[in-house]
């Protein structure tokens, strides 16, 4: 009996350990394009996407036309999103770059301020979003990640939980357009 409890401590614990061992973005620092922020959120990007639910079934695809400026430190991105149900919505992200590679956020939708940080080729960014599903606003928190392919593309994937429970992902490539 005793053999057994410590089994099975062992391996709740094992568990629980690589379940924290998720990549850091540190892991990125040496990646190739450098991803300036600054500089690949300017002008107009087109991006495509879809919601999958936790079992990894598309539930709704998006585009989105994103028109993207910047004032010194600070960021304005205007995004108009179009659903494959048919509706639109609408959010403008307020960054703030605060130094070493480390930015700021809100939006109307966005409970509290993103928190987001850069290093290499990659920007990991967190957030809780104010998503409206079935008739009710649920706050979910995103764990958002983008990695910087080349000059116009760029790929991002974010999971989405409530308590701790995974949700499900977004999973969006974005294009800048050409200058």
């Amino acid at each position: 009996m005793k053999r057994r409890l410590l089994l099975t401590t062992g391996v709740a614990s094992l568990a629980v350990l690589t379940g924290c061992a998720g990549p850091q973005i540190g892991d990125y620092a040496n990646d190739r394009p450098t991803l300036d922020l600054r500089s690949y959120f300017n002008g107009t990007l087109d991006a495509y996407g879809v919601f999958t639910d936790r079992s990894g079934k598309v539930v709704k695809r998006f585009t989105v036309v994103m028109r993207c400026t910047w004032t010194g430190e600070d960021g304005v991105l205007d995004e108009d999103f179009s659903y494959s149900d048919g509706t639109t919505q609408k959010r403008i992200w307020r960054l703030k770059h605060l130094g070493n590679g480390r930015y700021t956020g809100t939006a109307d939708d966005v409970i509290g301020t993103a928190q987001g940080e850069a290093r290499g080729n990659a920007f990991r960014w967190g957030y809780t979003l104010a998503l409206p599903v079935d008739g009710k606003v649920w706050h979910v928190e995103f764990d958002d990640w983008m990695y910087l392919m080349n000059d116009s593309v760029m790929l991002n994937k974010a999971s989405m939980s409530k308590f701790g429970i995974h949700l499900g992902e977004v999973t969006l490539s974005f294009v800048k357009r050409p200058a």
